[in-house]
């Protein structure tokens, strides 16, 4: 399993987010650099968790929660072939773009260390991407919204236990791995169109993010 590319952003000016934040930093680009990685903070202070990395809009990205954003080769190849265009690593807004790793089908609370223990980050898997309108001016594809929710593969979203340092190239490897079933694939699909799975995801205990943790929770008591 490999980190394939780091993407940084390159942050632009867009339409499709609200007059308050017109800048944007979907636009990553691979860089073949060291990158350092770091726990950002709570969200509305934090940005991303790479040096270098841009958040446009801190009130809804960034932060410990949203730290690192990881995304398969893999599932940008099955896009390639259903919108018949070049995907290239960093173009669905994903800081890290991996080869080998699976990504959808990680559970809530795995934990990835990337290259060496000691320099490189260990990293912890804790929530789903939801796409937003920004998403989808980005990639100016018809219905996009709903034809990525549909996948159900939306990539994941880390936090940084231990800072380090990564590159492309590094080797992946998963050091723990939890017993439940709480997939990010699950959580996506349990916040998005099945709530019946909702009171399931709270076995995902501590390692989930606190939005979903508290949706679970409120239709658990229900």
């Amino acid at each position: 399993m490999q980190l394939l590319s780091v993407n940084l952003a390159k942050p632009h000016q867009s339409e499709h987010t609200d007059a308050e934040h017109k800048w944007t930093g979907i636009d990553k680009q691979p860089t073949h650099e060291s990158v350092a990685v770091f726990a950002p903070g709570p969200r509305g202070t934090g940005g991303g968790g790479l040096a270098g990395d841009t958040v446009g809009n801190l009130r809804h990205h960034g932060g410990d929660e949203q730290a690192v954003y990881a995304y398969a080769r893999e599932e940008l190849d099955v896009w390639e072939r259903e919108l018949g265009r070049t995907l290239p690593h960093g173009v669905f807004g994903e800081n890290l773009t991996t080869r080998g790793v699976p990504v959808d089908d990680a559970r809530i609370g795995e934990r990835w260390q990337i290259g060496d223990p000691g320099t490189g980050p260990l990293l912890e898997v804790c929530s789903t991407r939801f796409p937003c309108n920004t998403f989808a001016g980005w990639m100016a594809e018809e219905g996009w919204l709903k034809r990525f929710m549909g996948h159900q593969r939306p990539g994941a979203y880390l936090r940084v236990l231990e800072p380090g340092r990564l590159r492309a190239g590094d080797a992946v490897t998963v050091v723990h791995r939890p017993g439940h079933e709480v997939s990010v694939s699950f959580l996506f699909r349990s916040l998005t169109g099945e709530p019946d799975l909702l009171p399931r995801v709270l076995a995902a205990g501590e390692s989930l993010d606190p939005k979903a943790r508290e949706k679970a929770e409120r239709r658990t008591a229900s």
